[in-house]
């Protein structure tokens, strides 16, 4: 627990910060999720059409530093990667 008044303040601050961290991150796993179950069930035209949503949810995170800039990158990266191996894959 914290014991100075400024920490006090300080662990305030940081469970509010908490709330609007957790959202940008679970709104970032649910986009990227989304688009890796369509990818697997086979509809790459709809997948196709929810990456810009993934792409701005990871660039928010980036932007608000829930995440590294790195880190969105690669995440992007394989998001698209995913996408090319569907659409590369025979059609069974």
């Amino acid at each position: 627990m914290p014991i100075t008044k400024s920490a006090q303040k300080a662990h305030r601050g940081s469970l509010r910060k908490r709330v609007f961290n957790r959202r940008r991150k679970d709104a970032m796993r649910a986009a990227q999720k989304s688009i890796r179950a369509l990818v697997a069930a086979g509809k790459q035209s709809s997948a196709a059409t929810s990456v810009s949503a993934a792409y701005s949810a990871i660039d928010k995170a980036a932007k608000r530093g829930v995440i590294k800039k790195n880190t969105a990158s690669r995440k992007k990266a394989r998001l698209m990667a995913a996408l090319h191996r569907a659409a590369l894959k025979p059609k069974a």
